[in-house]
Formats: structure tokens, sequence, C-alpha cells
């Protein structure tokens, strides 16, 4: 069975781009793909100058590519701090001997790591829960923890699956805010997402499939127009 079949495209940096289509449409498969979670059996990724196909997961992160997941996997039983400061490992250079002994260079690398986990904390506007339990956050809270998480591995592209699901209206118009936000820090947005409002009030472009396949490709108000999409994932009445 092919999940994904030929789907091909391109994002150009510092574009908020989405991918959207019906359940079951590959969407997550593709995410999956492209940070190392699936080996394709067939075609290419590339990531700036490099080719990623098929590389684990820890080395595409090193090269510049975050995410966050549709069911939040946040480490429940620490602090939001905790889980930031995890996120920024990808960036760390002390080696197993500085982190043994403690010595001056694994203190000095501790504390950046510490204030960086605050400032990205303050970023997404939850400084305020640094010390409390990531599950004692609200859901929204949560969302926004992963968001930090993501960055803390100071990402080019950030790959965010589904940021709005159970979002209320204003969580949602937050969350649009927040990724512009990302985006003005340099920072290239690969988006998946249900609501309607949010893609079309926030994307660029905008890639559809249906299937495993592309079926359109465009601006939002192209998208929006095309009968195959109306079919396949708006609704007839849209």
């Amino acid at each position: 069975m092919t999940a994904i079949d030929d789907v091909s495209f391109r994002i150009k940096t510092g574009e908020i781009f989405a991918l959207i289509g019906p359940n079951g449409a590959g969407k997550t498969t593709l995410f999956n793909t492209i940070t190392g979670m699936y080996k394709p059996t067939a075609g290419a990724i590339a990531f700036q100058e490099h080719d990623i196909t098929g590389l684990k997961p820890y080395r595409i992160c090193t090269l510049g590519v975050a995410r966050t997941f549709q069911q939040i996997r946040l480490f429940a039983y620490m602090s939001a701090l905790d889980n930031v400061r995890i996120g920024e490992h990808p960036r760390m250079h002390a080696k197993l001997w500085d982190a043994a002994f403690k010595t001056r260079t694994a203190k000095r690398e501790e504390a950046q790591v510490t204030e960086r986990a605050n400032e990205l904390l303050d970023f997404v506007g939850i400084r305020q829960q640094a010390n409390n339990y990531a599950r004692n956050l609200p859901y929204g809270h949560q969302r926004r923890l992963e968001i930090a998480r993501a960055l803390g591995s100071n990402p080019k592209l950030l790959l965010l699956d589904e940021p709005a699901a159970g979002a209320n209206p204003q969580e949602k118009r937050d969350l649009m805010a927040l990724v512009e936000k990302v985006r003005a820090q340099g920072i290239t947005v690969l988006l998946i997402e249900h609501d309607m409002k949010v893609v079309m009030g926030v994307s660029e472009h905008i890639v559809v499939i249906d299937h495993g396949q592309k079926i359109a490709e465009g601006k939002p108000e192209d998208v929006r127009r095309d009968a195959r999409v109306i079919e396949a994932y708006l609704g007839k009445s849209a």
C-alpha cells in the first residue's frame, strides 16, 4: 500500500506554507518522512543544500528541522522549563567529561541553556508557567510549550502538525499571531491544519493532498476556489 505517491513541492525560505487534505490523506505520514521517522521507499527530500532522505531524526534536527506533533508529546512530569531545556540538547557542546564533573564549561553552558529556555517560554507567552509540570498546564499552553521546545533546537524550518487542534476561537487567533511571530524570527514554517480559517488566515502557499496524491497547489485564494479541493476537502458548500 502506498501512503504518499509522487508528492512534490518546494518551500521558499521565510514562507508560511500549509499542507492540507482530508483525514487519511497522508499529511502526517509526509511529516514523519521529512523528519526521518519514516524512511521513504522512493523519491528524495532536500533541505537547503542537504539530502536528508532517510537520515535519522536527530541528524535532521541538527541540520535545522524541528517539529511538533498532532498528539502533544511533552514530558508530563517535568517542568515547562525543563521541557524546553531538553529541546535545546542538539545545540549543546559540552562533552561527557564536562557534564560528569560539572566543569566550568558545563556550568556556563547550563546557565546559557536555562536563560534561552526562559526566553523561549517568554516568546510563546507562558513564562509564568516555567516551574509548573507540563501535565498541569492548560491545553492551549501545552501547545505553546511544544512549540517552545521545538524552537529550542534553533530550527530553520519548523513543522507544526495540527497546532490548532482542540483550541477555542481566541486560542486559534493567538496561534496565528504566534506563527507570524515565529516567521518574523527568520524561521520557515510548514503547517498541517484542518481549520480553514487558520490556514487561510496565516498561510502564503498551500498544497492539498488527497489519498496520498497532490491535487492542488497555489495561493490560498486560488486553492479555495479549486473544484478538486472543494470536492475532496472543503465540501460542496464551500
